[in-house]
């Protein structure tokens, strides 16, 4: 995705590589999870991602610029409980459209305590009907808060992964 005029620049390079081989330097994370079956499922789920319901149902979700992610949506996340909680800037870089699998993906903007990129998606397997939810992500720290927690971080990106595809529907 180009920069947009009047937008911060995202905080790295590698924009839209979650699309494809996630780039090197970067702690790499992929979850796949089933959810269920059945291509009415895959619709509502897919519906559910676009309207932010992994980050609302983890309790993340701050606020967006649009009702549904698409292109160029800024939208915001807090991270952290109460007072040491901090609000995290992001953008979406790109929207999954496929007959098959649906999401989107939002990159970090300054500001952010990680630059990277995180891919929310719902693959359907037209062979036997199958759902799966779908996480990937490339990371590394951008605060020194995220270089000093090194490995708990990781683990917590982790948790979180897996908490994202349990708020997603298993039946419609």
């Amino acid at each position: 995705m180009e920069h947009l005029a009047g937008e911060p620049p995202f905080t790295y390079s590698e924009v839209g590589a979650t699309s494809g081989e996630l780039p090197e330097g970067y702690h790499q994370f992929r979850l796949r999870r089933r959810i269920g079956h059945g291509r009415a499922l895959f619709e509502h789920a897919a519906a559910e991602i676009l309207a932010y319901r992994m980050q609302k149902g983890t309790g993340i979700f701050h606020e967006a610029s649009t009702p549904q992610a698409e292109p160029g949506t800024r939208l915001t996340v807090r991270i952290g409980v109460g007072p040491l909680s901090i609000t995290a800037p992001c953008r979406v870089v790109y929207v999954l459209a496929a007959p098959n699998e649906r999401g989107f993906a939002y990159g970090t903007l300054p500001g952010h305590p990680e630059i990277g990129e995180e891919l929310f998606a719902v693959e359907y397997d037209p062979i036997d009907e199958a759902v799966y939810g779908l996480v990937v992500a490339f990371s590394r720290p951008g605060a020194w808060y995220t270089r000093l927690g090194g490995p708990l971080v990781r683990v917590i990106q982790r948790l979180v992964g897996v908490w994202y595809i349990k708020t997603l529907p298993t039946s419609v």
